[in-house]
């Protein structure tokens, strides 16, 4: 072949090389909106909303108690005794935990795809071919020629390297590798958003069971309340002075909150097994200091702005990296529209005797080559797989910008509702004291015969639905405050 002709062939596959590279289909990718608002939606600049039992503070202020670890957020250390052990013993968080693993391990298989395939082979045969062909018939003329048989069968020893390694001139391997890399950081980032959820259920939980308590002491201290009234029914029954109805009205609600009481001890059997649940243990009791719940006056909460989230909030960091693996993904699949690079080589020894196997240069071989494969008949395929990358990525996108939303919502909502729960814990604990006070009064009027038994019964009975509406409340703070310190990006570190 003239080097004319060499020439034409090389254009030719150049030409040919460059169109179908041309041919690669256009996409669009999509870029997040990562914007937020300058501060939380319902509060002006530097606007503080103080009261007796906590304080949210919501300025342009970058001050922000999401970055303070769980253990200076929460001073109960019962509570945080519970915490210690289920991010140790959870079963679901270790079950996560093994998914970094997994990621992990999944870099490693990238990165030994980026670097040269190299092995050793050594081995051994015998071949004796028929004398009615091309080798036999060789063999036959040198045993005539030579005078001397030639070995038959003959022996084939060999022993050597051979190194295989894909150029990676577009960067294919190297982006599925840092594709690797940020998902296996995503994962990461993912366990610590259950670290977050971990945290305050188990923060939840843990103030729901107080609240419990309270509830059974104020049932407790209300049939107390109860008994007293019934006996002075039973007495001026007996006087003749009220109605075998008043009695039993008595009587009856008495039951009613006995029966009751049993009800909540259920819940606490039920909430306390949750608890240990998570915690990763059978059942047992929980140490609680259930006599603080109302009067406790937790921390100041400081919001910072809400461009925060996005270094603060796991799940928001998560969605991130694993935008950035789809965006390189599609540059993977691209990659594979161009020509593929591999360089192959080899070196060894190989003989029929093995007394000849290490004679050099006699016995050496070695081996190079460069091949260039550009795909054709599977471009289909290949287009497919790189529409599929783009949908991805725009799906990852998407999911980013949704994360980022719900972040915020869910910190305004919060801020809001611990203002609001406060309000109405205010005006519910005044509620509270001017029905008890009610109590006393209505039993001196019943006494007197200045009041019916039923104003009585209705008294202790809204001081009692007052009392649990307080505690209600009460509960509804500190789930508020619970889920406004993870809502904002804290519980994980």
């Amino acid at each position: 072949m003239t080097d004319t002709s060499m020439r034409r062939i090389l254009t030719v596959s150049l030409v040919a090389l460059t169109t179908l590279v041309g041919c690669v289909p256009d996409i669009v990718r999509k870029e997040p909106n990562i914007r937020t608002p300058a501060v939380y939606a319902g509060f002006t600049t530097d606007s503080t909303i103080a009261n007796s039992t906590n304080t949210v503070t919501t300025s342009t202020d970058t001050v922000n108690t999401a970055q303070i670890s769980w253990r200076e957020f929460y001073n109960d250390t019962n509570l945080l005794r519970l915490i210690d052990t289920a991010l140790l013993q959870n079963q679901e968080l270790n079950i996560v935990l093994q998914e970094i693993q997994i990621a992990k391990n999944e870099i490693g298989v990238r990165q030994g795809e980026f670097l040269p395939d190299v092995g050793i082979h050594a081995g051994a045969g015998l071949e004796k071919p028929g004398t009615y062909t091309r080798d036999g018939a060789v063999e036959e003329q040198l045993n005539i020629t030579e005078g001397r048989p030639f070995p038959s069968p003959l022996s084939d020893l060999a022993v050597g390297a051979d190194v295989s390694w894909e150029v990676d001139i577009w960067k294919k391997l190297r982006n599925a590798t840092e594709a690797a890399r940020l998902r296996y950081l995503s994962t990461v980032e993912g366990t610590n958003y259950v670290v977050t959820n971990l945290v305050a259920e188990i923060a939840d939980s843990y103030y729901e069971l107080m609240a419990l308590d309270n509830v059974l002491d104020a049932l407790t201290t209300m049939i107390t309340v109860q008994q007293q009234a019934l006996n002075i029914v039973r007495q001026q029954k007996e006087a003749a002075q009220t109605t075998e109805l008043a009695v039993k009205r008595f009587e009856a609600e008495v039951l009613k909150n006995q029966s009751h009481r049993y009800e909540i001890l259920q819940q606490i059997t039920e909430l306390e097994n949750r608890i240990n649940f998570l915690c990763g243990r059978y059942p047992q009791h929980i140490e609680r200091s259930s006599s603080q719940f109302l009067p406790h006056v937790p921390d100041t909460v400081q919001t910072g702005v809400p461009s925060q989230l996005l270094a603060n909030r796991p799940d928001v960091k998560s969605a991130e990296l694993a935008l950035k693996a789809a965006d390189l993904d599609v540059d993977v699949a691209r990659a594979r529209f161009y020509p593929t690079f591999k360089i192959t080589a080899g070196i060894g020894y190989q003989a029929f005797n093995p007394s000849f196997l290490l004679s050099t240069p006699e016995s050496m071989l070695y081996n190079m080559a460069g091949d260039l494969v550009m795909p054709i008949i599977n471009r289909k395929g290949i287009t497919a797989a790189y529409l599929t990358a783009n949908a991805k990525q725009i799906q990852a996108a998407y999911d980013y910008e949704k994360t980022i939303l719900r972040a915020y919502m869910e910190s305004a909502n919060h801020i809001a509702k611990i203002t609001n729960m406060q309000r109405a814990y205010q005006l519910k604990r005044q509620q509270v004291d001017v029905l008890t006070q009610s109590i006393d009064i209505s039993e001196s009027l019943f006494t007197n015969a200045r009041a019916d038994y039923r104003d009585v019964l209705l008294t202790q009975r809204d001081a009692l639905e007052a009392r649990m509406d307080l505690i209600e409340t009460k509960i509804q703070q500190y789930h508020a405050l619970v889920d406004l310190y993870q809502a904002l990006g804290g519980g994980w570190r």
